[in-house]
């Protein structure tokens, strides 16, 4: 008997998935003009997979890597990619899923937009 399973995905090849990473208004001018290249969220488990392709807001982007860190480790060029003006600002834009300290893991996702 023949198998019906879908078969998985290659590393060749690209999956596209819909909402789950969202842009606030503010921001999502910027990460369609290719401005933005990086995000900071805290999540429980993470919500993107690297390679993976998001589509939200008319444009799509792909995760280029997806690495859980302390807050603390979040660099001044980390805070420039990702259109926030200071470590502080990019800290209050992440934390509306709960506070974040210097020690909480957050999730920093580079990305592009294709």
């Amino acid at each position: 008997m023949r198998s019906t399973r879908t078969p998985r995905p290659t590393a060749s090849s690209t999956r596209l998935y819909a909402d789950p990473v969202m842009f606030s208004p503010a921001l999502r001018e910027a990460v369609a003009a290719g401005d933005i290249t990086l995000l900071v969220r805290l999540w429980s488990r993470s919500k993107v997979k690297e390679g993976g392709r998001y589509t939200n807001h008319g444009f799509t982007i792909e995760v280029d890597s997806v690495e859980l860190l302390p807050f603390s480790e979040i660099t001044a060029d980390d805070v420039a990619r990702s259109g926030e003006t200071d470590l502080e600002a990019l800290r209050r834009r992440a934390a509306h899923a709960g506070p974040i300290n210097d020690d909480t893991l957050v999730y920093r996702v580079e990305f592009h937009v294709v």
